[in-house]
């Protein structure tokens, strides 16, 4: 087989990754075959070169399997899991669009959910701050004064930061199916500024979407800008990401492995549009999720970030925004990104220098400054349904061989 192309800026050098990452890859085709998901896209970046671009398996899987086979074939990966399998009825298969069950590619996009979060959000947030627009320390009711309608209830909220949303120890609670009563964007906004405070700001972190809802609306304030409009402009097209965006066309999303077989909400087969609720809700551009990419382009991204933010980024936003918050205590975050804990799903070699983030749909990036490593993992493990979490045992086993391939002596 030939080696996929690349149109990426960085050199490629993946010419000989089938040996060199020969159990890596072992790794994710064995989750694909115990159901830990369908389809993996795989893009790794070491000292500013592209040594890995892999893709494997197919948007869905080929049949159907019982929980007993699974627990007998793969006890490993089986055990892991709350629910170790899918119940997977007929009918997804044959509701899918054309397409449907093709085998990915390296050019294959990917739903990556709240990777949105780090390749979007956070990057806008730093460039705001670069430009003197964003105060990290100014309250969040100087610009969304809407958050504080009801601070007579609960005088807190006038504490809460836009750091703290960054850092997601705003006191905000973790989710909320805000889509179940709000039908607008403009009424999930409303509900998402409202929300009470399930903690003091600042007392712990606790991830937050709500409250990345509510920077993205602080953000597209301060640079009287759609978040959608800013980043294409100002981190995607600079970074040669051709291939990311918000809202697919019609016309690709048959090309798009699917992500859910909604059967409570919006009672569909998802494909080619946003999985998460809330950002559905949101018209598929939301703070929080909706972006879709390919694992090369968010190489791309990666690989700024390891070159100190250039071309769009300055070296000491970066280290501001990668570094780990003092607050709250024992907290793993840094500004809008995580960094390793103890265990951590980037493994058991990354740098305590590193910083990655997660995405509900199956898929992570992780970045090593240290080591000038870069692991993107792009998968669809909510597909059929959300209940199957192999996922995370499989990651940090990943992440473990591949940098076990690159340190392998000579």
């Amino acid at each position: 087989m030939n080696a996929p192309q690349s149109s990426s800026p960085l050199p490629a050098a993946f010419d000989h990754q089938d040996e060199v990452f020969a159990d890596a890859f072992s790794i994710l085709k064995e989750a694909i075959t115990e159901r830990a998901f369908p389809a993996a896209s795989i893009a790794v970046t070491h000292r500013g070169r592209l040594v890995v671009l892999k893709a494997l398996g197919h948007f869905i899987y080929d049949d159907e399997i019982t929980k007993d086979e699974i627990a007998a074939r793969a006890p490993s990966f089986a055990s892991f899991a709350k629910e170790p399998a899918l119940s997977l009825s007929k009918e997804p298969a044959l509701s899918l669009s054309k397409g449907g069950s093709d085998a990915v590619n390296p050019a294959t996009l990917f739903d990556l959910a709240s990777l949105t979060k780090v390749v979007a959000t956070t990057p806008m947030a730093m460039l705001l701050y670069e430009r003197g627009l964003l105060d990290l320390d100014a309250p969040v009711s100087a610009i969304v004064p809407e958050f504080t309608t009801d601070a007579a209830k609960d005088p807190r909220r006038h504490d809460v930061t836009l750091r703290m949303l960054l850092a997601h120890s705003s006191g905000l609670p973790a989710y909320e199916k805000l889509f179940l009563k709000a039908s607008t964007r403009a009424e999930l906004l409303q509900d998402a500024v409202t929300t009470p405070l399930a903690a003091d700001p600042a007392n712990r972190a606790e991830y937050s979407d709500i409250g990345f809802i509510i920077l993205g609306i602080a953000l597209e304030r301060l640079s009287d800008e759609s978040l959608n409009g800013f980043c294409q402009r100002e981190i995607f097209a600079p970074l040669a990401m051709t291939n990311t965006t918000f809202n697919p066309s019609p016309e690709i999303r048959a090309q798009i492995p699917p992500t859910e077989n909604d059967q409570t909400f919006r009672t569909r087969i998802i494909q080619g549009e946003v999985q998460d609720e809330n950002a559905s809700i949101l018209g598929g551009v939301a703070a929080h999720a909706g972006l879709f990419s390919t694992a090369e382009d968010v190489a791309k991204f990666a690989d700024a970030m390891l070159n100190s933010g250039r071309p769009i980024l300055r070296r000491d936003t970066v280290s501001l925004f990668t570094r780990r918050e003092s607050v709250p205590i024992a907290t793993s975050r840094a500004l809008g990104w995580d960094t390793p804990s103890s265990p951590s799903q980037s493994g058991k070699y990354l740098s305590p220098q590193s910083f990655g983030h997660l995405g509900y749909t199956g898929t992570s990036l992780w970045i090593d400054p240290v080591r000038q490593l870069s692991i993107t993992l792009l998968t669809n493990r909510t597909w059929p349904d959300c209940s199957n979490h192999t996922i995370k045992k499989v990651r940090p086993m990943f992440h473990d061989a591949v940098v076990e391939a690159l340190e392998k002596p000579a």
